[in-house]
C-alpha cells in the first residue's frame, strides 16, 4: 500500500505542474493515474491481509513482523505512512509488552483460528481463483480511477482561474504576491521607444482644426474621433454630458468709444462680464494689486473709472476683480506689443469669471435634468470688462504706435464708453474617457487630462495636449498588449470641453464625483499650453509631487541639446516656488477636490504666445520654438509618460508628504514674526499652531520610518500605507468653508479667508492697525486654520490608536 500510495502522491504533485503550465493532456492522464494508484492501494490492504491468512495456514514458521497487523514473534515494528509527505514512523516494542496488547486489542482468537495443519492441495485449488479476481479487480479498480480522474479534470476545466500564485496553494495558504511586471529600466526604455514624433505629427494633423468652440458640432466631432481611438486600443471608454451656462456676443456688437468716437467694434470679448455702459478711463498697468496700489500712493482715485491694463503676468478674472475691489467702473484689457508678437488688430478672447466651472451652478454639478439650487458663484464680477486690440489702444493712448509712445494715467476729459452685450445661453458639453485598468488595485486611478476646445485654431491651447493625450494613451496600451506591462493602479485618459470659459468641464465632472474621488484618485497630470517656446521650462505642482518630478526631469533629455538631461538644461528655472495659479487647468483638481496635480510647459522667455487668439496656429508655434515642435512635444510626453508609470508600477505612491513640513513652517514662521505687533490679545498665542505643525511633523516621519521597515512586497501592507499617503492633500481642505463662497479650499494652495496666506494677510493689517482689521474674525481663522492642520496630521498618522491631538 506504502508503494502504491506513494505513486498516487507523485502523480498529484506533478499533475499540479502540469496545470500550472496549462498542459491539459499531462494533467489529465495523471489524474487518472492518481485515482488508479490510490485505489490499488486501498485494495492491497485487503489483498495483502487475504494472502498473509492463507500463507500463515499452511507455512510452519511464524513470520517475525507483519504490515498493519498485529506481531506474531518478538520485535513489533509499527509503519505508518503519512500521505501528506511526512517520515514514516518506526515503533519498536518488546515481547513482554506485546501479550498484553494482544489481548487487549483482541487478536488472541484469530491466531488461534489459524492453528489447524496446512493442506498444500487446498492452496492450489484456490490459487488459481484469487488470480482471477484479483486481475478482474485491478481492471475494475482502473475503470473506476479513470472515471473519477476524467470527472475531475471536466471539474477542474470549469472552474479553473489561472493566476500567478505558487504551484501548491492547495496545500497550504499563501500571501498575496505581487503581479509581475517588466523593470523601471525596461519600462522606461520601452516609453521613449515607443512613444515617436511620426505618430504624435499625425494625431496633430488629425485633430488640428480651424475652428472647435465648445459645445460646437465640430467640438463634438473631434469627440468622436477621440472616442474612437480610445475604443481602437481596447480602453473601456464613456462619456459625461452637461448643461453649462456660457457667455457669447450678443446680436449689438461690444463696442468701445473713445472721447465721443467709436474706436472700434471687436470680435474679441470676455465671457461672464457684467452686462453694462460705463465711462471715464485710467491707465493700471498689469493690473496687479501692487499696481492699484501706487495709484493709491499718487493719490489717485479709481473709484467709478474704467481701467485699461495690460493681458499677462496673471488672469484676466484676477485683474478685474482686483478693479472692482477698488470700486471701479469698468476693465479694458489690451495686448501689448512689449509682451505679444501679433497683429495690430488682433482680438483676444476669454473669461473674466473669478472661479472654474460653470458659475451658475457653484460647487453642484450641471448635469441634465438635474434641479439646480437658486445661486451664481461669488466670483462672478459686478463690472464690465472687455478686451481691445492693440490699435484701439494706441487709439486711446495717444496718436503714435503703441510701443512709441509714453504710457499715461488719463485725465477727467478722457471720457471712454464701454457697452458689452454678451447673452448667456444653455450650451451640451462632452467629457470623454477611456480607462486602463490596473491589475491590482484597479480602484485606485490617476488622470491624464487635456482641453479640446478653443475659440479658434487653438493649436497649442488645445490640439498638442489632445495629440499627446491619445499618443500616450497608445503607447501604454500597446506595452501592455505585447510587452508584459501590468499597472498596478489605473490611469484615467480624459478629454475636457469647454476648458476656454474656465475648466468648466474638468470641474463639472469633478464637483459631480467629488466623494468618490476623493477617496480614489491620486492624481492629475495637466497637458494643457504644454508648449508655447523653447528657451524656458516652467512647472507648478502639489509639494508632495516636487521630487517626482525632479528626478523625472533627470532621466529625460533636453530637446535643445540631447547631451543633457531636461533638468540640467533648465537647472536655473525655480519651478519648485512657482505657484499653481487660477489659470492653470489643474487647479481645481489641487484646490477643490483635494487631489495631487502637476502642470508644466515649454515656454518662451522672452514673449507671451498669443493664447486665445485666431493666432494660435501651428505656424505660429513653430516660429515660437524654433521649428522643435515636435522634438519639444516627445519630450513632453516623456515626462508625462515617465511621471505616470512612476505612480501606477511602484508598489508605494511616489507621493512626498514631507515635502509639506517646509511649507507649512514657512507660513508659520510668517504668522510668528507678525504676532510679535503686541496688538494681539493674550489668549491668541502661537503655541497652538506650532503644536499643530509638530504633530504633523511626527505623523511624516513616523510613516517614512514605518515605509522603511516594512516588507514592501506585502501588497495589502502597501495598500493601507498608501491609504494614508492618499489622505494628506484631501485633508488640506478646509471642512469649514462653504463651496458656495469659497471653492477653492485648500488651505495651503487655495484662495479664500481660509487659507493660511489670508492668516498673514489679516496679521500684517492688525500689525498696521489698518481699519480692515478684526481681531474676533482672526481668531476665528486662527483656529479654524490650526485645527485643519491638525486634522491633516491625523489623517496621516493612520488610525485613530495613533494619532495625537495634544495642543
Amino acid at each position: 500500500m506504502f508503494f502504491f500510495c506513494l505513486l498516487s502522491y507523485r502523480c498529484w504533485c506533478v499533475s499540479l505542474l502540469s496545470r500550472h503550465f496549462e498542459n491539459k493532456a499531462i494533467f489529465s492522464l495523471l489524474e487518472y493515474l492518481r485515482s488508479f494508484f490510490l485505489l490499488l492501494g486501498l485494495l492491497s490492504v485487503f489483498t495483502v491481509k487475504r494472502i498473509q491468512d492463507s500463507f500463515l495456514s499452511w507455512c510452519p514458521v511464524t513470520p517475525f513482523f507483519q504490515f498493519n497487523g498485529e506481531p506474531r514473534a518478538y520485535t513489533r515494528f509499527n509503519l505508518t505512512q503519512n500521505m501528506e509527505g511526512d517520515n514514516s514512523h518506526v515503533e519498536m516494542k518488546l515481547s513482554s509488552d506485546m501479550d498484553d496488547e494482544v489481548e487487549a486489542n483482541g487478536v488472541g482468537e484469530n491466531i488461534n483460528q489459524h492453528n489447524h495443519p496446512y493442506y498444500p492441495s487446498k492452496l492450489n485449488q484456490r490459487s488459481s481463483k484469487t488470480v482471477c479476481g484479483f486481475v478482474i479487480g485491478i481492471l475494475f479498480l482502473f475503470i473506476i480511477g479513470y472515471l473519477i480522474g476524467y470527472l475531475s479534470n471536466r471539474s477542474t476545466d470549469k472552474t479553473e482561474i489561472k493566476s500567478n500564485c505558487p504551484v501548491f496553494n492547495e496545500i497550504a495558504p499563501v500571501r498575496a504576491e505581487a503581479v509581475y511586471s517588466l523593470d523601471w529600466s525596461d519600462l522606461r526604455a520601452l516609453l521613449k521607444k515607443k512613444l515617436t514624433t511620426p505618430n504624435i505629427n499625425t494625431n496633430l494633423k488629425e485633430f488640428s482644426s480651424a475652428s472647435h468652440q465648445a459645445g460646437s458640432t465640430e467640438d463634438e466631432a473631434l469627440a468622436n474621433k477621440i472616442m474612437g481611438k480610445f475604443k481602437t486600443f481596447g480602453m473601456s471608454t464613456w462619456t459625461d454630458e452637461h448643461y453649462v451656462k456660457v457667455h457669447e456676443p450678443g446680436s449689438s456688437n461690444n463696442r468701445v468709444l473713445f472721447r465721443g468716437n467709436i474706436v472700434g467694434t471687436t470680435e474679441g470679448y470676455l465671457a461672464y462680464s457684467a452686462v453694462k455702459t460705463v465711462q471715464v478711463t485710467l491707465y493700471a498697468h498689469y493690473g496687479r494689486t501692487e499696481d492699484f496700489r501706487r495709484l493709491q500712493e499718487l493719490n489717485i482715485d479709481v473709484n467709478g473709472k474704467a481701467v485699461l491694463v495690460r493681458a499677462g503676468l496673471l488672469s484676466f478674472s484676477e485683474k478685474v476683480a482686483n478693479a472692482a475691489s477698488l470700486n471701479a467702473s469698468a476693465v479694458l484689457i489690451y495686448p501689448d506689443p512689449v509682451n505679444y508678437n501679433i497683429k495690430d488688430d488682433t482680438a483676444l478672447f476669454g473669461h473674466v469669471h473669478l472661479g472654474t466651472g460653470d458659475p451658475f451652478t457653484p460647487g453642484f454639478p450641471s448635469f441634465n435634468h438635474t434641479q439646480f439650487p437658486p445661486a451664481q458663484s461669488s466670483g462672478l464680477p459686478s463690472i464690465p470688462a472687455q478686451t481691445i486690440t492693440i490699435k484701439q489702444a494706441t487709439e486711446i493712448m495717444s496718436d503714435g504706435m503703441l510701443r512709441d509712445t509714453m504710457y499715461r494715467l488719463g485725465d477727467d476729459g478722457d471720457i471712454i464708453t464701454v457697452e458689452v452685450n454678451n447673452v448667456l445661453i444653455q450650451k451640451k458639453i462632452h467629457n470623454v474617457f477611456g480607462v486602463i485598468k490596473g491589475y491590482m488595485d484597479a480602484d485606485r486611478y490617476m488622470v491624464i487630462g487635456a482641453q479640446r476646445d478653443a475659440w479658434g485654431p487653438g493649436f497649442a491651447r488645445s490640439t498638442v495636449g489632445t495629440s499627446l493625450l491619445v499618443e500616450l494613451a497608445r503607447t501604454i496600451t500597446d506595452m501592455i498588449k505585447n510587452d508584459g506591462f501590468k499597472p498596478k493602479r489605473s490611469i484615467v485618459f480624459a478629454s475636457w470641453s469647454a476648458g476656454e470659459f474656465g475648466s468648466v468641464g474638468a470641474t463639472e465632472w469633478l464637483e459631480g464625483y467629488l466623494t468618490s474621488l476623493s477617496l480614489k484618485m491620486f492624481s492629475y497630470i495637466s497637458l494643457d499650453e504644454v508648449i508655447s517656446g523653447f528657451d524656458s521650462f516652467k512647472a507648478t505642482a502639489s509639494p508632495l509631487l516636487y521630487e517626482l518630478l525632479e528626478s523625472t526631469m533627470k532621466q529625460v533629455s533636453s530637446p535643445v541639446d540631447a547631451t543633457k538631461s531636461l533638468h540640467e538644461q533648465f537647472a536655473g528655472s525655480n519651478w519648485e516656488k512657482s505657484p499653481m495659479g487660477l489659470s492653470h487647468s489643474a487647479y481645481p483638481f489641487q484646490t477643490f477636490s483635494g487631489i495631487p496635480s502637476i502642470s508644466f510647459r515649454f515656454t518662451s522667455s522672452t514673449k507671451s504666445y498669443p493664447f486665445g487668439t485666431i493666432e494660435d496656429t501651428d505656424q505660429n508655434l513653430e516660429r515660437y520654438t524654433s521649428y522643435n515642435t515636435l522634438k519639444l512635444a516627445k519630450t513632453a510626453g516623456e515626462v508625462v509618460g515617465l511621471v505616470t508609470l512612476r505612480l501606477v508600477h511602484d508598489h508605494l505612491l511616489k507621493l512626498n508628504m514631507a515635502k509639506y513640513t517646509s511649507v507649512i513652517r514657512n507660513y508659520f514662521t510668517f504668522c510668528i514674526f507678525l504676532s510679535k505687533s503686541g496688538r494681539l490679545p493674550s489668549t491668541v498665542t502661537m503655541q497652538w499652531l506650532l503644536s499643530a505643525q509638530g504633530s504633523y511633523d511626527r505623523a511624516a516621519s513616523t510613516l517614512v520610518s514605518a515605509i522603511r521597515n516594512s516588507d514592501l512586497e506585502d501588497m495589502e501592507q502597501c495598500r493601507v500605507i498608501n491609504n494614508r499617503i492618499m489622505r494628506v492633500e484631501g485633508s488640506l481642505l478646509s471642512p469649514y468653508a462653504s463651496l458656495r463662497e469659497s471653492l477653492f479650499r485648500h488651505i495651503l494652495l487655495g484662495s479664500g479667508p481660509h487659507t493660511l496666506a489670508a492668516l498673514v494677510d489679516h496679521l500684517e493689517a492688525i500689525k498696521g492697525g489698518l481699519e480692515s482689521a478684526d481681531i474676533d474674525q482672526f481668531k476665528n481663522q486662527f483656529a479654524l486654520a490650526t485645527w485643519t492642520i491638525q486634522g491633516c496630521a491625523n489623517a496621516l498618522a493612520g488610525e485613530v490608536w495613533d494619532m495625537d491631538n495634544e495642543i
